[in-house]
Parts: structure tokens; C-alpha cells; sequence
């Protein structure tokens, strides 16, 4: 190789390492300001995100969002409140037994009865089983209501638990 030659790469080299000196911290900067925009966009989340919102009336944050379920033995507390249980499933089963006091609106006749419902007051949906009951606190919380829940295990976990129902049509 010629000497001038030679040359060009050792410059080549030197000027690169002398790059590499300046890049760590260039590339610092740019780290602490990529890390503070992610903590300050997600601060920014936390904080105004929905499930933040304040609590309602000792329904937990989380039964404001979808598939909010609640113990039998948390919804018997509800229950002695005065708490609005809605019913969702048909009438035949409501006949069989319910829990006294509560609404019956069948799941399918819910999102034309909406107006029925209180939409300042907390509302435990309850089913047989509990999977109903699931799906009226989506049909709910998408029209607007926001303090729903629905009783895991449904009245036969409730029934199981010891809890009162009534027998046949009121």
C-alpha cells in the first residue's frame, strides 16, 4: 500500500473515533429525553385516564370498566344497602325464583329499556350463572352507565352461599 494511502484510512479512523467520543453523549441526551417523554406521557395516561376517575359510592374503579364482577358475598352487602339489582334473564326464570326487590328486564328487551334503569345509583346485574349478567354491564356501560357490576357465579352462587330468594311470582 502507498503511504498516502495509508494515510486517508488513519485519518479515516481517527476521525471516526473522534466521533465516537462525542456520540455517547449525544446519545445520553437523546436517552434522558426519549425516558422523560415516555414517563411524562405516561403520567399523562394515569392521570387522566378513565378507570381514575373518583370512586362511586363503593363500587370499586374497577366495575366501571367491562366485565366488573363482584362476590355473592359482595353483592349480599350491596343487597342490605338497598343497592338496584337488575335481573336479565327471562321471565319463566324469574318466576322460578328472584331476589326480592329486583328489576327484571330479559337481556335481549335491555337496550330498548335503558330509560327503566337509574343512572345515578349503583347497579348489580344478576343472572343465573353470571353470563348474562356480563353482558348486561357491556350493553350498560356502553350506553353511559358507569357505576355497574355484575355477581360472579350469578344466583346459583348466591343460592349456594346461604343468600335469601323468593320463591315463584310476587
Amino acid at each position: 500500500m502507498s503511504k498516502k494511502h495509508l494515510q486517508s484510512k488513519h485519518s479515516s479512523i481517527t476521525s471516526s473515533s473522534n466521533r465516537g467520543i462525542k456520540n455517547p453523549r449525544r446519545n445520553l441526551v437523546w436517552l434522558w429525553v426519549s425516558l422523560g417523554a415516555i414517563v411524562i406521557i405516561g403520567l399523562g395516561f394515569l392521570l387522566f385516564h378513565p378507570a381514575n376517575a373518583p370512586a362511586s359510592a363503593g363500587i370499586p374503579t374497577q366495575a366501571r370498566l367491562a366485565s366488573v364482577e363482584i362476590t355473592p358475598a359482595q353483592a349480599y352487602a350491596k343487597y342490605q344497602q338497598g343497592v338496584f339489582f337488575l335481573d336479565v334473564r327471562i321471565q319463566d326464570e324469574w318466576n322460578q325464583f328472584h331476589l326480592a326487590k329486583s328489576t327484571l328486564i330479559p337481556l335481549d328487551q335491555l337496550p330498548s329499556r335503558l330509560n327503566e334503569l337509574p343512572k345515578d345509583q349503583d347497579i348489580i346485574v344478576v343472572c343465573l350463572s353470571g353470563h348474562r349478567a356480563q353482558s348486561g354491564v357491556v350493553i350498560l356501560q356502553q350506553a353511559g352507565f358507569t357505576r355497574v357490576a355484575y355477581m360472579n357465579g350469578g344466583l346459583q352462587a348466591w343460592i349456594a352461599a346461604g343468600y335469601p330468594v323468593e320463591r315463584g311470582t310476587p
